[in-house]
């Protein structure tokens, strides 16, 4: 019997997919708004705010492996067949890219052109600034048999995932702060969301039972307060100084957001999952191209950036608008014409569904599966 799909994973994609485009398109108010201006404060509580987006691309990442594969056997061939999925789907598209972002930041000028040099780079995920995140899940990735062997094993582990999560990224932090173990990105730093997403991949039957529990109030509550406060940290002591205080302090503050802000999302998700059904092959349809918009929207944003200004007066917040707008409409564009018309656009934006998809909508299979969904109903 087939396991019932977590639908909310599509709007979880899409909206944290959103997010990192906005992320990026926001953060030019650094360069050219006044930093003593009012616009200035606004935009940076923005751009941190949603910055909540890495925390649930980290949790739906463990959420789809461990609710997979905590009641399925990972034999050596399984094993296999994982790895080499990621590594198809993940390290080829990322190394592409990768050499891409190289050549482009040679050719402006950005770098100059060392081998030794770019395949560090390239290595430490450091070739452009949002390639650093794959190199992050792709670790994930290597170490998730190991992980979900110890969670088979440990109850008490199992059981309390997402406090073992916090508790082995702060201990991470501090032994990093004070030994310098590790010189770049490593996946102890991101424990917290990701043993949440693992917890609520092993418990999701009984978690999607509570989310029009009155706790989701509660948690939606907290997290605000969280996210208002990490913004605000992160304002007063990191960009305009005006206190001070240790790093863990801002640390466990921005831990709690992103940890009880993914879980409210994914509650708030399958609530909008369970309402609008009707939405949910549209939402898929463009879902199922995340990872391609994470690896091309900074060129895309790169090109419209030089077509559509943002001077430093109110026509910035139509610049901003105008710049999202397009940057989105265009990472579409490209993807789905490469998915169309290229019979291995996998290999550069992850996997694929199968077959030609219909352009923003639903191909006429598909509105015949609905229909007869429909009709059972």
């Amino acid at each position: 019997m087939a396991r019932e799909k977590i639908e909310s994973i599509f709007l979880l994609r899409l909206f944290a997919m959103v997010l990192v485009v906005l992320v990026h398109v926001t953060g030019t108010y650094a360069s050219i708004l006044p930093a003593d201006g009012d616009a200035f404060a606004k935009y940076h509580f923005l751009n941190r705010i949603i910055r909540i987006e890495a925390g649930i691309f980290i949790m739906i990442t463990a959420m789809v492996f461990f609710y997979k594969y905590i009641s399925q056997k990972m034999d050596w061939n399984e094993l296999k067949s994982f790895y080499k999925k990621r590594a198809l789907y993940i390290v080829v598209p990322y190394l592409l890219w990768a050499i891409f972002y190289e050549a482009f930041s040679v050719y402006i000028g950005a770098v100059s052109f060392n081998v030794s040099e770019i395949g560090m780079r390239i290595l430490k995920g450091e070739s452009y600034y949002q390639l650093h995140f794959i190199f992050l899940i792709v670790q994930f990735y290597l170490f998730f048999p190991a992980i979900l062997f110890a969670v088979k094993k440990i109850t008490f582990f199992r059981k309390y995932l997402w406090l073992f999560g916090i508790g082995i990224q702060v201990s991470y932090y501090f032994l990093n702060r004070e030994f310098q173990l590790i010189p770049f990105t490593f996946f102890f730093g991101s424990m917290g969301p990701y043993l949440l997403g693992a917890w609520i991949g092993i418990n999701f039957k009984e978690q999607k039972q509570k989310i029009y529990n009155w706790s989701t109030i509660v948690w939606t509550i907290i997290a605000v307060i969280a996210g208002v406060a990490t913004a605000q940290l992160y304002y007063h002591l990191y960009t305009v100084s005006s206190f001070y205080l240790p790093g863990w302090a801002y640390l466990l503050v921005n831990l709690a957001y992103m940890v009880v802000g993914s879980y409210v999302m994914f509650r708030l998700m399958e609530m909008t999952a369970r309402k609008w059904q009707f939405l949910m092959p549209y939402v898929k349809n463009i879902a199922v191209y995340s990872f391609g918009f994470y690896l091309l929207h900074p060129i895309v944003l790169k090109v419209v950036a030089q077509v559509i200004p943002t001077p430093s007066n109110y026509w910035f917040h139509i610049g901003i608008s105008l710049r999202f707008l397009l940057t989105l409409f265009l990472c579409y564009v490209i993807i789905w014409l490469t998915h169309r018309y290229l019979p291995f656009a996998s290999l550069f934006f992850g996997k694929l569904p199968n077959g030609k998809p219909a352009f923003l909508g639903l191909t006429r299979s598909e509105k015949k599966q609905n229909e007869i969904k429909a009709s059972a109903q």
